[in-house]
Order: structure tokens, then sequence, then C-alpha cells
């Protein structure tokens, strides 16, 4: 299966992947919508998940962000490239585009990843369920044990900040930060 969808990857365009990314978050959206309204029982559930909380978005989710940002940075230097190497998928993704496409893309990214998983999947089911769904989604990963093993420590850091705070602001702003800050040096990092 992953040769498969690698041979996928490879045949699409850089565009047609970013297109497939952000369909992937439409998808998301809408099951964030279906599946939370079933489960809350009415469509407008966000006000039971979200605070404008300056402290906690910026200290907690800013803090949160900041540990897997320096851990990140210490593997690149640390490892061999290849245990980090995601078959140039987000290489691909970010090296064209813009600074500003970034930070929307990636604010696209933690808004329908975290409310889905933590603020429908977590509220319901649990962190682990939660955090297993979320690093199966990430499948590109799952043969790579140094990053499916950061994104299930990734995703488990999320959901227990989520558990504490029961504010998904708190996570789609560590998380939005994390791809943000990311985006940017895989950026910097092809263009050298």
């Amino acid at each position: 299966m992953k040769n498969r969808q690698a041979e996928l990857v490879r045949k699409l365009s850089d565009r047609e992947l970013l297109l497939n990314v952000y369909l992937t978050q439409g998808i998301l959206l809408i099951l964030t919508g279906v599946i939370g309204g079933l489960l809350y029982r009415e469509w407008w559930f966000f006000d039971e998940i979200t605070e404008i909380n300056w402290t906690e978005m910026l200290f907690l989710g800013g803090g949160l962000a900041l540990v897997v940002i320096l851990v990140d940075s210490l593997l690149m230097i640390w490892l061999p490239e290849e245990m980090l190497d995601d078959g140039g998928i987000n290489e691909r993704i970010f090296k064209e585009i813009s600074v500003l496409h970034i930070f929307f893309l990636s604010l696209i990214i933690a808004i329908c990843e975290e409310l889905l998983f933590r603020g429908v999947i977590q509220t319901h089911f649990g962190l682990f369920i939660a955090s297993g769904l979320f690093a199966v989604i990430h499948i590109r990963y799952l043969t790579k044990p140094v990053l499916f093993t950061s994104v299930v420590g990734i995703s488990f850091m999320l959901g227990v900040l989520y558990e504490w705070t029961g504010n998904v602001l708190v996570t789609i702003t560590a998380h939005f930060l994390i791809d943000f800050t990311m985006g940017c040096l895989i950026k910097r990092k092809a263009r050298n």
C-alpha cells in the first residue's frame, strides 16, 4: 500500500498535491460538522469547546509549539536525513508557496484537524482514540519510525493540552505554530 501511495503522489504535480491537501482538510471539516452535530446533538457546538483565552493560547499553545519545534530541530541536526524523509511531500508542498500561503495553509490544517480530533473525537471517545486516529491519517509516516513516533507524541501532547484546558483554540494555536514554523523551515531549506 505504501508503494502504491508513493507512486500516486509522484504522479501528482506540486499544484495537484497542494489541492489534495486542501481537499483533505475540507473533508475533515465536513466530518467535523456531521459527526460533531450528531454527537453534541446540535449543529453549533463550537462554543462548548472554545474560549478566547489569550494567556492559554499564547503561553500554553505557544509553549508546546516551541518545545515541539526545538525537538524537531534537534532531530534534524542529530539524525540522518533519510530517517526524517517523508518522501519529499512536505518539501513539494512548501518550497514554492509564499510565506503568506504557508500561514494560510497551516491555519486551515490546524483548525480542521484540531476541531475534529480534539474537539469532537477526543471529547467523546478519549485521548487514546483521538491520538491514534490522528496518527493513522498521517499514513505516509507509518513506515518511518521516527516520523511516526513524532506524530504520535505531538498528538498526545496536543490531546493532554486539550484535556487540561478544555479549549480547542489552545491546541489550534499550538498546531498552527508548529506547522507554520516547520513549513517556513522546509521552504528555507529547499531554497538553499
